[in-house]
């Protein structure tokens, strides 16, 4: 299967370690197309008298990747392509097939101009890429391409000029080449969005390589480049009061709405309307649930199953299981299906880690989830919260398994290497929704980033989890897609539920998703090789999560 993936703005390195892990654990082909931050990138043997400025001055980085080529730039307006191919023929990476498949390369990019207006484009001897009037005394090169072929599999690829900010091309010699220029589509007299480069570039792409089938998805294209997402607040800024919270409520919820509106989903269901039979949780206050909260209450603890109305609350705390949330609860984002507080944080709490802790031993837990609020106030997101809980768990009670089920620390990956570290038993980071809808749902992160995420665990030896919800406007083929890519990075286990609408300030619900439904998703789930996947439409991100951590020891 070959999988096209439009992921929106993405960092370099996050793309870079994406592709890693999916060059290494995934059976599938696919093409990765996104645009990059300001970045100069170059191969092993680039020449850096070609990079001719300090890019941190500039408000860009420089990164050394592992592709063939000299120096070139990446930014906005400039669509760059990942594909990570598995190529028929003789396995290796010897230049004659390198350059068999960089022919293949540029001839996706050619036939995509071409059906774009611009069909003057074609090849310069002794320089691979994409070249406007290249038989031409000024030819000017449009699309840049370098590669790395190992073991008949592909990483890296090509950058092609839609609207670039050609001025960036100032601060390098591109490709080491002195003699020519650079050109865009805009600068050709080429009027076309980036959507529209998408479409004929992974039209041309799945013709050229998925004739055995394909798939394409893509994250929402930004109508209003100035919405950036949830509010934004300085770390030091005095709470809201009561009138200025009822203003932003209200006006997040207007941005939501438009959101929804751009990816095409209505106003959905009323927030009156009655459940299905089988969305109805049963209320229990049984002696296990009693205990469960005489013993948070007396050490001052946080759940999530009470911030978020879990409806299984009855359910696990009879069990005497538990979800603590940690760093406080108040979360420094906004996203559209979430109960949690969003007024601003309080401080850690230092003697948290070990409150919980004594929790855990008084409740004889032989599995605790530990999740927390996302906070991007902090320098390490949050990150030392989980560290420390972890060690106070393992001093206090060592039998313990600990899943964590975090937020992105704003993609910091050292923060995230810090709590690899310590070796939790799962490392859980919900993909929440599918690709399109990332944006309506939870504005402040990011499909690519949470795929990253995920990656970079896996390949860090963790075992992995992950979570969807449904109800949000996804279609069934989207969820398939989505759990497609939870696998192609290697998650473990997958988790998928039925959204409900906390508030008439939140998302609205799109549909209620059948219990058959979910028998499906959770079956196309394992046929893609996850080994536990746990579907139903009253499934949350740590339900039954001792018995999913045990069904992975067996299977494994």
């Amino acid at each position: 299967m070959f999988r096209v993936r439009w992921l929106g703005r993405v960092e370099y390195r996050e793309s870079l370690d994406l592709q890693r892990q999916l060059f290494h654990s995934s059976n599938d082909d696919h093409l990765l197309l996104l645009e990059h931050p300001h970045v100069f990138t170059g191969g092993p043997n680039t020449d850096l008298s070609h990079l001719l400025v300090e890019p941190s001055k500039f408000g860009a980085t420089y990164e050394q990747t592992d592709r063939g080529g000299d120096v070139t730039y990446h930014g906005p307006g400039q669509l760059t392509g990942y594909p990570i191919l598995s190529l028929p023929g003789r396995r290796g990476g010897g230049i004659a097939e390198t350059k068999t498949y960089i022919h293949q390369l540029e001839q996706v990019l050619i036939d995509a101009l071409s059906e774009l207006g611009l069909d003057k484009c074609g090849r310069l001897e002794r320089h691979p890429g994409v070249w406007v009037h290249p038989v031409n005394e000024r030819p000017r090169k449009i699309a840049a391409v370098g590669v790395r072929l190992s073991r008949g599999r592909t990483m890296h690829g090509f950058a092609l000029n839609v609207a670039t900010d050609l001025s960036w091309f100032d601060y390098i010699i591109p490709c080491g080449i002195e003699d020519y220029g650079v050109t865009s589509l805009e600068n050709e007299g080429i009027n076309a969005s980036m959507e529209r480069v998408v479409q004929e570039v992974s039209k041309k792409a799945i013709e050229n390589w998925g004739t055995t089938g394909s798939e394409f998805a893509a994250t929402a294209f930004p109508q209003h480049e100035k919405d950036l997402g949830a509010f934004k607040r300085s770390p030091t800024s005095a709470p809201n009061d009561e009138v200025k919270v009822l203003l932003r409520e209200r006006k997040t919820t207007d941005r939501r709405q438009r959101r929804l509106q751009e990816v095409g989903v209505s106003d959905g269901l009323p927030i009156t309307n009655r459940k299905p039979s089988w969305m109805k949780a049963r209320i229990d206050l049984n002696d296990g649930y009693r205990r469960v909260r005489s013993t948070l209450r007396s050490l001052d603890l946080t759940t999530v199953c009470e911030e978020a109305g879990c409806p299984n609350i009855y359910e696990c705390w009879g069990k005497n299981t538990a979800t603590f949330m940690i760093n406080g609860n108040r979360c420094t984002r906004a996203c559209g299906f979430c109960l949690v507080d969003t007024r601003h944080p309080a401080p850690l709490d230092q003697e948290e880690p070990q409150r919980v802790a004594q929790a855990i031993t008084a409740m004889c837990l032989n599995h605790v989830v530990i999740t927390a609020v996302a906070r991007d106030d902090l320098i390490d997101g949050g990150v030392s919260g989980f560290i420390n809980t972890i060690k106070a768990i393992r001093v206090a009670s060592p039998s313990t398994t600990i899943e964590t089920l975090i937020p992105d620390f704003g993609g910091k990956k050292e923060a995230l290497q810090s709590l690899v570290n310590e070796r939790p038993d799962v490392i859980n980071h919900n993909l929440e929704t599918v690709a399109r809808l990332q944006r309506a749902v939870r504005p402040s992160a990011g499909y690519a980033r949470s795929l990253t995420l995920l990656a970079r665990v896996k390949g860090e030896g963790v075992a992995t989890k992950s979570g969807l919800i449904t109800g949000l406007g996804e279609s069934d083929k989207e969820l398939l897609a989505a759990l497609a890519d939870l696998a192609a990075v290697g998650v473990d286990i997958v988790t998928i539920g039925q959204y409900l609408r906390p508030s008439p300030n939140h998302l609205p619900v799109q549909r209620w998703v059948a219990p058959e439904t979910f028998e499906m998703l959770a079956d196309h789930g394992r046929e893609l090789g996850i080994g536990h996947v746990e579907a139903g439409p009253l499934t949350r991100s740590s339900y039954n999560a001792s018995d999913s951590i045990q069904s992975l020891v067996v299977t494994q």
